[in-house]
């Protein structure tokens, strides 16, 4: 039986790290959850395990949403998928992989907004999440691109929460630190990766990213939690170091 007043879900990057977590946990609280990633093997997987509903879609192209948020009531829009290529300089950046985050880490989850606002607001209800990043607050070496990304997420956020003033609609910004997931293992490199945050280290996991996500949720509708940021507590605030546990 679904425990909160919100009962339909949409999570983006979903397939796996926190995404995955975000979703499992959302059915666990009783939600219909749509999945989407735009990897269908590792869906159909979630979708076996826990009773997700996949949609398999590349976000470059968010249209295929638009017929789903007309004709289902969808309360709580997790926007998390994200994209990091490899770790490089600004200056030896291809221009393809700026083209790609912009399109992944901002374009799509402000189009997937607009789609889920039209609802939400004649419905006077709704909980929009997007999972940020501390490299939006605060600057990291060869992460520029990405950076700037995550920084206007974060900003849009505010500047959404004054649209939507008196409309009993929650934006809650995510912005961790360094979390176990694939995202540094693609931007790093695996070996890489497990050296310099894992290996030795106590990271941030998924799980923990959607108790957050669930506790923001149910709270009175009367309480938006505006910004979480969070980091390992062996992590310092500026990202970029973190030291590791004898």
């Amino acid at each position: 039986m679904n425990k909160h007043p919100c009962s339909i879900a949409l999570v983006t990057g979903a397939a796996s790290g926190i995404g995955r977590a975000i979703a499992q946990r959302l059915v666990s609280e009783g939600l219909k959850v749509y999945a989407l990633d735009r990897d269908a093997s590792k869906l159909n997987t979630l979708a076996k395990e826990c009773g997700v509903l996949p949609i398999t879609l590349d976000l470059r192209d968010t249209s295929p949403l638009l017929e789903l948020f007309d004709q289902t009531a969808i309360d709580v829009v997790v926007n998390n998928a994200g994209l990091l290529p490899a770790i490089a300089k600004f200056t030896d950046r291809p221009s393809a992989d700026i083209d790609s985050m912009i399109d992944i880490n901002l374009r799509a989850p402000l189009r997937i907004t607009h789609m889920a606002l039209d609802g939400m607001v004649k419905r006077k209800r709704g909980h929009l999440f997007f999972v940020g990043s501390s490299a939006g607050r605060l600057p990291h070496p060869n992460t520029a691109v990405y950076g700037a990304t995550k920084a206007a997420i974060s900003l849009f956020c505010d500047s959404l929460r004054c649209d939507l003033l008196g409309s009993k609609i929650r934006v809650t910004e995510i912005a961790p630190g360094r979390v176990q997931t694939s995202l540094y293992r693609t931007a790093l490199g695996e070996a890489t990766a497990d050296d310099k945050l894992y290996t030795g280290y106590r990271s941030i996991q998924p799980e923990h990213i959607a108790e957050l996500i669930v506790n923001a949720m149910t709270l009175p509708d009367y309480v938006d939690v505006s910004r979480i940021e969070v980091f390992p507590t062996d992590q310092a605030a500026g990202g970029s170091q973190i030291v590791s546990v004898s």
